[in-house]
Order: C-alpha cells, then structure tokens, then sequence
C-alpha cells in the first residue's frame, strides 16, 4: 500500500528581507495546506523541515520553486504513513544555525567544496583524510561515519573553539565535514578555509542525501541517523546495518532514544524498554526522585511503588559491585 504522507527537509541561503513579516506569511500559507513541522526563516535564508499528505507537500514544493529566490531549492522527501510532527511553527531567527561568530559566514562567499555522495565516499577512504561529524552528541551516538571524530561539544556553537583547540589534529589533512541534511556544514566548512585550512569539502545534501545515492547507498555508516521530529530515527546503509548506539545504563547495543523523565533535566538517553521501567525513565537517582518526574506521574506510580523500585536499584547496584 503507498504512504499517503512525506516528510521534506530542505534549506537555502538567500537574502529574504523582511524575514519576520515573510515568516508570519509563511506560517499562514504552512497551515493552510495542512502542513505540520518547524521552519527557521532569517535574514540570510530558510531551512524547514514539514510533513504532510502528498498532495499539500506537491502544492508546497512547486510554490516554493516557483519564487525566484527559492527556484534552486532542493527537497530531500521521505514517504511516510502519518504525519510527523505535531503543529507547525515558523519562526525568525537571527541565523538559521547557531554558531555566533564575532565575523559571520556566509556560504555564499565562502564554503567548502561540495562533494556528491560517491565522491564522497571515496574520499572518506583515503589514509591523509579526516572525518568530521559537525552535529551534536547525540546524533553522533546513534550512528556516524565509520572513523569519523567526535569533537568534544554539547552543541553546534563549541565547535570552531573546540577546531582551534585540536587544530594540530587537522593540519596538512584532508577535511571532509557532514551533517544530517548540510546546512550546518556550508557555515562550519566555510569557517575551516577562513581559519586558513587549505583542503575542506562538505557531504553536499548530508547524510539524507548520502543514504539515498544508488552509487553510496550509505555505505560506511554505522547506526542509525537521527532526526528532529517524532520519526527519531532513520536507516542509511542499505548494505549493512551496524549498532553503534549503547544503552545509557548497561552499554548494551541500543537504539532507542528516550528523554529523562525530570522535565529540569530532559537530557536524551539510549535506553531498552526494560530499563526505562527499571530506572524510572531518570539518568541519575535525583531525576528519579525528582518530585516532577514525568514517568512517574505517566505510570500513575505511588509513593510505595517508586520506593520498592528503588530499592531493588540499590539491591542492583550492591551486586554489581
């Protein structure tokens, strides 16, 4: 049976004046096609991700398209059974990603060269080349390209400094950076030839793009990708599927993201079904006793009940050790 839903996600740097009056318009235009999902409108450009039925992603595709700031605007679609958000919003922003230079990118001016997927699976084989994954954490600890960095960072801002911290790393290389559909990496890329690295390219259309290519067929990447909306997760490699995810309490093999309980905290966690049950959907004992934890209140636990299971967490826990 065909899907009867898409999910598009897409981006273009283009100057768009007036963002915040084109972003009300927008969220207007959105919700009269029934279209859910978030859309950052600034300045310098747009980037969305929205699901809908397909014929109001068709309608929405060729409007876009047809506004001569957006005609070279490429849609990355997925075909869905459901819808995969919730409400729409569109909001003005001051960029579209975050990294908050004193001297702004701007990947019109400068990026990194942008290499086609089979190029670009290629060129991860090469022994004086260096991989880096420009997303957050997270993403990366569900999947990433095999030999792929990990830079030290809790989110997309960190990463230039944490680049001028390790530059030894990166000298006289080959840097090839990704990210989930390449926006990011057209600012970060173009960030790496402005702090004077001579050899920089970028997964052109990112990982999305990379997992559909019929030469890359997402070879070389291991785990799942992750994406921002209630889909979570998605498949890559169409040759091999490789868990690199690890549960948060047990280190096993785990795919499956849950957020902490204690809405203070919310952190995202790999966690099995079993255990979420197990540690009350909290990271560490104090969101488990947080007195707003939301597994607790979602299970209708009592007092005594979240008691007794804490209790066998302590007998768990003298056993271990």
């Amino acid at each position: 049976m065909e899907k009867q839903f898409r999910v598009l996600l897409y981006y273009m740097y283009v100057p768009i004046e007036n963002g915040e009056e084109f972003a009300r318009e927008h969220l207007n235009f959105c919700k009269e096609l029934g279209l859910k999902g978030r859309i950052l409108v600034a300045d310098e450009g747009i980037n969305g991700t929205v699901s809908g039925t397909i014929e109001a992603t068709e309608k929405y595709m060729k409007a876009m398209n047809e506004d001569p700031r957006f005609a070279e605007m490429v849609f990355k679609v997925d075909e869905e059974d459901a819808h995969a958000f919730k409400k729409m919003h569109v909001r003005y922003r001051k960029e579209l990603v975050t990294l908050r230079l004193e001297d702004d990118i701007n990947p019109l001016m400068v990026t990194g060269k942008h290499l086609e997927p089979a190029t670009f699976y290629e060129a991860m084989q090469d022994p004086d080349t260096v991989i880096i994954d420009a997303r957050n954490d997270y993403e990366y600890d569900l999947g990433h390209f095999r030999g792929a960095i990990k830079p030290d960072i809790t989110n997309f801002r960190e990463l230039p400094e944490w680049i001028r911290e390790n530059k030894e790393q990166f000298e006289g290389k080959k840097i090839l950076t990704y990210c989930t559909g390449g926006i990011r990496c057209e600012k970060f890329s173009g960030w790496l030839v402005k702090e004077g690295f001579e050899d920089v390219s970028q997964l052109h259309g990112g990982i999305v793009t990379y997992g559909k290519d019929p030469e890359a067929m997402g070879k070389l990447w291991d785990g799942q990708l992750y994406v921002f909306d209630s889909r979570i997760s998605v498949p890559v490699n169409r040759t091999e599927h490789v868990i690199v995810g690890k549960d948060y309490f047990t280190g096993e093999p785990c795919e499956r993201y849950v957020n902490c309980a204690n809405p203070e905290c919310n952190k995202q966690i790999l966690c099995s079904e079993e255990n979420e049950h197990k540690y009350l959907r909290g990271c560490t004992h104090e969101c488990r006793v947080h007195p707003r934890n939301r597994y607790v209140a979602e299970q209708g636990l009592t007092e005594e009940q979240v008691a007794e299971r804490l209790k066998d967490l302590e007998k768990d826990t003298v056993k271990i050790g």
